[in-house]
């Protein structure tokens, strides 16, 4: 009998010998220890709508597996109309029931027939499959690069070496116990990446501001030690410069309001040295908006989402170009952030709250607010954030980004793995290598390829774009300072908000000292 051809959701993959063609399928490994590498085999969350076929491969080589069947569809022999498979619904086989060695069909113990196969049929179907989905996602990753939201590493190089790059142990080629370095990148397909510079809340109103300086110097460091494969742009011009150099894009991501201490100067001088986007709170409150945590009852509110300064510095991130970050900031600053911003924002690492609870999630009301500005929500890979449990997988995260395209549309979605920024990552998604199985499931899903180009980088490329446009320059900036008393930090000196009578004192205050003045010159 010749080999025939079935089409996969669009994709050619060849017929198995002794059968002119193959099931439509998508199949799972449940069991580890198949030798089957992870990319070759489907989801492990079966689709509700379709029935399942769950088979026992005892005489398999790869002992003890177990596959799930979650989706089928008829497949006809070239040449004829007859349809290789039974078109009756596939039911679950008994506990204990199974394919044995030899065997010819699947009953259950009623005797109504399932399917007709061989024994070795849906671990090759799996391959095949599979295969072909993690085909096409290599070959969209060859031409649209991942560009990822956030990534930690420069945070990892601060812990592990002090930031001292030509340490040994630091060359980034070989660099263990992260999510990422520049094998995995490479493997990964990540074309760009924001790097965090990132400081802890405990530095707010002590030296944050030289700690931020510090690792925006460690993302510059690395583009000039590896020049090879990064190539660190400020632009969404230079994001496609680095696409045809085939190298990484390196932009800088300060992760939280509190590294600008409450200055605008700081904001601007930020944004001179490279920062592209500023996320407005990190897990504590800056004197000016509210993070998360106020709105699970661990942190008082503050300025009810943004104070009157708050407004000015998103004012001011909109005349710079800087993309305005709401990850980790409560739902007041993000309503009160989307509806003041002349530009779209971002949410450079967080998920949908309503596939999982979490108060770091985004909540469907603002992913309407999302759709309506054109903005952008990057998917965080964080278990926590993804399952709302300590474990997760990659087919959970691919919910989350089902759920955003469907309710914020396919524009409003983009890849924010938080890798080496958290202790727990879903299996599939281990380090930056495994994008392109990501996709693969994406492209299973029914996603289009115009909306996986999407989401690996044309929605960011075009958010980026229209930050640049709305921005002027040549605009008066922002000038009016925070008020001294909502500044904390006992440390903090006051120049500026000197007392002098010429500058501060009311009229009336002045004349009360001017006539003590008087009077003690005797001239009253």
């Amino acid at each position: 009998m010749g080999f025939g051809r079935c089409t996969y959701l669009g994709i050619d993959c060849p017929g198995l010998p002794g059968l002119p063609g193959l099931a439509h399928v998508t199949l799972a490994q449940s069991l580890a220890g198949s030798g089957i590498p992870a990319s070759y085999y489907a989801s492990a969350q079966p689709r509700q709508q379709h029935p399942a076929l769950s088979v026992d491969l005892p005489s398999h080589p790869s002992r003890g597996m177990r596959w799930l069947l979650i989706e089928r569809r008829s497949c006809k022999q070239e040449g004829s109309g007859r349809n290789l498979l039974d078109q009756r619904p596939l039911r679950s086989l008994p506990a204990g029931a199974g394919f044995s060695a030899g065997s010819r069909a699947v009953r259950e113990r009623s005797q109504e027939p399932v399917m007709w196969t061989s024994w070795w049929l849906w671990p090759l179907v799996a391959v095949c499959t599979a295969d072909s989905f993690l085909d096409q996602a290599v070959q969209i990753l060859r031409v649209t690069p991942v560009i990822d939201g956030h990534n930690d590493l420069p945070w990892q190089l601060l812990n592990k070496f002090n930031n001292r790059l030509q340490d040994s142990r630091a060359n980034l080629t070989v660099l263990a116990d992260t999510h990422t370095n520049i094998p995995k990148l490479r493997a990964g397909f990540v074309g760009g990446q924001f790097w965090s510079a990132y400081t802890p809340c405990d530095t707010q109103n002590k030296d944050t501001v030289r700690r931020t300086l510090e690792q925006m110097d460690v993302v510059h460091r690395m583009c000039q030690l590896y020049p090879e494969t990064f190539l660190c742009v400020t632009d969404s011009a230079g994001i496609q410069q680095a696409f045809r150099e085939g190298k990484v894009a390196s932009l800088i991501g300060v992760e939280g309001g509190h590294s600008i201490d409450s200055s605008l100067g700081v904001l601007r001088a930020l944004y001179r040295l490279g920062m592209r986007y500023l996320t407005l709170t990190h897990n504590c409150n800056t004197p000016w908006a509210d993070n998360w945590l106020v709105d699970r009852g661990d942190d008082e509110a503050q300025s009810g989402g943004l104070s009157v300064f708050g407004q000015r510095v998103v004012r001011e991130m909109n005349r710079l170009g800087v993309m305005i970050d709401l990850a980790h900031v409560s739902v007041a600053t993000m309503k009160a952030a989307l509806q003041l911003s002349t530009a779209p924002v971002i949410f450079s690492h967080s998920s949908a709250f309503t596939v999982c609870a979490h108060k770091r999630n985004v909540p469907d009301d603002v992913l309407q607010l999302v759709k309506e500005t054109g903005s952008l929500v990057m998917v965080n890979f964080y278990n926590d954030y993804v399952s709302c449990a300590s474990e997760a997988t990659l087919s959970q995260v691919a919910d989350h980004l089902d759920y955003i395209k469907n309710v914020a549309g396919a524009a409003a979605v983009g890849f924010g793995g938080d890798f080496d920024g958290v202790t727990r990552l879903p299996v599939g998604l281990e380090d930056v290598s495994k994008y392109p199985d990501l996709v693969a499931e994406l492209l299973r899903r029914g996603w289009t390829e115009a909306e996986v180009r999407g989401a690996l980088a044309e929605n960011l490329l075009r958010v980026f774009r229209e930050v640049e446009q709305v921005s002027n320059q040549a605009q008066v900036p922002e000038e009016e300072p925070i008020s001294l008393e909502q500044l904390g930090g006992s440390c903090r000196t006051q120049y500026g908000y000197s007392e002098a009578p010429s500058l501060h004192r009311r009229p009336g205050a002045l004349l009360a000292s001017l006539s003590l003045l008087l009077l003690s010159l005797g001239l009253l």
